[in-house]
């Protein structure tokens, strides 16, 4: 019987260590970070296709913006039904923004694969530096959604490979992902777990489990029609995205860097706990905004023209009161506000 357990133990870690989680491979031809007419090209050589908003006059500012998970950078283009969107926004406030998609996600190569948190982090500690030289004098912002803003608080706060100076003057975290395993109930660790080594390409249907992203419908469903949204995940993705939700939170207490953290009291995706934790370990440089009509994605619900002329503002100035009062008591706010509307 001791043997056949044993036996049985052997078989089971050889079985973890044959589907261990997968991770897009780098690119092959190192080269230095350049842009092209369509795509950033990474220092690995790959080719992530790239969208970009710049004003009719001079640039007050230069904004690097990342997109969430499954999304790409379509996320700050034009939103359907609302007739604004991210870029286009800030460049007619005198911002030049930036937008890629990142490896694994949009048209990049290997999509659908999980780079690993160091490789997002290096993307834009590189973008971000390269567009320093291009636009020399001007303040360079971060500007992420969900994944996007952890990726952004993990370079910010030194977690990219040799980083000195924090890659940008500040950065503007919409609902970042910050819902880290320590936060997590141990039935949703544990089978995450198990699943990222036992069939880390199984991809788990996301019907039925009643998340509600935005009340901007007309968006979901432009997000359900488009081809590169990513709508079925694999689990080790998943895994890879708690990995750096886990980096996302411990980083808070190192940012230094003027800090803008919108949140919404109807976001589903991203609790309360994590958001109301990350929030506190900021330092004096942070301004969290709390809008008691938003959702997760709050760039882009139905009252994405307030927080979008607060984020505009912050960047113009980021010690000046909101336009929209958002900052005034935020974290109370959030802490004392009804619960956000069950998922169905």
């Amino acid at each position: 019987m001791r043997f056949l357990r044993a036996l049985l133990a052997f078989t089971v870690a050889c079985a973890l260590w044959a589907c261990a989680p997968i991770t897009a491979p780098p690119g092959r031809t190192p080269t230095e970070p350049h842009l092209t007419e369509k795509a950033f090209v990474t220092h690995d050589g790959l080719a992530l296709p790239l969208r970009r908003w710049l004003p009719e006059g001079a640039v007050k500012g230069v904004v690097v913006a990342l997109h969430g998970f499954n999304d790409y950078a379509k996320a700050f283009d034009k939103i359907p039904a609302i007739m604004i969107g991210t870029g286009p926004y800030l460049a007619g406030q005198g911002f030049a923004v930036y937008a890629y998609d990142q490896r694994g996600f949009g048209a990049s190569p290997n999509a659908g694969l999980w780079p690993g948190e160091k490789a997002l982090i290096a993307d834009f500690t590189d973008l971000a530096a390269l567009l320093r030289r291009a636009h020399p004098g001007v303040p360079i912002y971060g500007l992420g959604e969900s994944m996007g803003g952890a990726v952004i608080m993990a370079a910010v706060a030194g977690k990219a490979a040799g980083a000195q100076t924090p890659p940008v003057d500040g950065v503007v975290l919409a609902a970042p992902a910050v819902w880290a395993r320590a936060t997590m109930p141990f039935y949703y660790r544990i089978p995450l777990w198990l699943g990222a080594r036992l069939m880390p390409g199984f991809k788990p249907s996301p019907k039925g489990l009643g998340f509600q992203a935005s009340n901007n419908i007309d968006l979901l469903r432009d997000n359900a029609r488009d081809p590169l949204f990513i709508k079925e995940t694999r689990v080790d993705a998943i895994y890879g995205l708690a990995t750096l939700m886990d980096a996302a939170l411990a980083s808070t207490t190192r940012i230094r860097v003027p800090t803008l953290y919108l949140y919404g009291a109807k976001d589903q995706i991203i609790p309360r706990k994590p958001t109301l934790q990350a929030m506190q370990g900021l330092g004096p440089n942070a301004k969290p905004a709390f809008y008691a009509q938003g959702w997760h994605i709050v760039l882009r619900d139905k009252e994405a023209e307030t927080v979008l002329k607060d984020v505009a503002a912050f960047m113009a100035n980021p010690t000046a009161p909101l336009p929209s009062g958002a900052d005034e008591n935020a974290v109370d706010r959030l802490r004392t506000a009804p619960p956000p509307p069950k998922r169905k």
